[in-house]
């Protein structure tokens, strides 16, 4: 099986017979998430996610949607010390934590896992249970099942936009170079944009279809959030990631 990683440690399958008496601490601390410089964004996110971060899209075969988080490899600039969510907005994919599907090869099968290092975990009763006294699913681990079916729905139709661009050649490789307060200079590479010179080389009926599937109106917002390089120099020259 596969699943996307980052800050999973261990995914493990949820079961009834394993899990019955397991709850998560649901205390919203995102430390977990403290050492990520991006994470990947579904399509829908856009609207939200712009106003915060960086996006960019990641992988040169299959390339999709990721929030650039941070400015170095191993710091998030929206984390505060204690652990709080500093952005407006939380990504999808840090807010379904510690929770995640993994798929078979074929990726026709997807198993609820979650993440047996995550420090919520207990069989205290701290928060909430996954399982009530029946073996039942309990509301919250309903809830949570949903969210990461809803999430998995948002992520194809993202690929299907990314296959989109890949196909009209909108995308381009782009590497950031950033004076930092400090006046040290810092690099990322690794990632593509959308070319606005090729997006407006588009015909009238290329830009049409786009307009219809609401792409014309995400690829703008990609773009437009390649202004939050400079809200994210000014967070690592405060060294406390500052506030909104």
């Amino acid at each position: 099986m596969s699943t996307q990683l980052l800050f999973y440690k261990e995914a493990i399958p949820v079961s009834k017979d394993q899990h019955a008496d397991l709850s998560i601490d649901t205390t919203q601390d995102y430390s977990f998430a403290s050492r990520v410089n991006s994470v990947p964004l579904t399509a829908t996110e856009f609207p939200f996610a712009a106003r915060d971060y960086v996006i960019v899209f990641a992988g040169q075969d299959k390339p999709m949607p990721a929030a650039i988080l941070g400015l170095q490899q191993d710091r998030n600039l929206f984390i505060s010390d204690g652990g709080n969510w500093e952005g407006r907005y939380i990504p999808a994919f840090v807010r379904r934590y510690p929770f995640v599907f993994s798929s078979d090869e074929e990726s026709s099968r997807f198993t609820l896992c979650v993440d047996k290092e995550f420090q919520g975990l207990n069989q205290e009763g701290r928060g909430e249970k996954l399982f009530d006294e029946q073996g039942e699913k309990t509301t919250y681990l309903e809830k949570m099942l949903t969210f990461l079916q809803e999430y998995q729905v948002q992520f194809e139709r993202t690929r299907a936009f990314c296959e989109k661009l890949k196909e009209l050649d909108l995308l381009e490789s782009m590497q950031a170079q950033i004076t930092m307060p400090t006046g040290s200079q810092q690099s990322l590479t690794g990632f593509q944009v959308i070319s606005r010179e090729r997006l407006k080389s588009l015909d009238g009926d290329q830009l049409a279809d786009l307009a219809k599937s609401d792409a014309l109106e995400l690829a703008y917002l990609q773009l437009q959030s390649l202004n939050n390089f400079s809200v994210m120099v000014e967070r690592a020259g405060t060294g406390s990631k500052g506030s909104n």
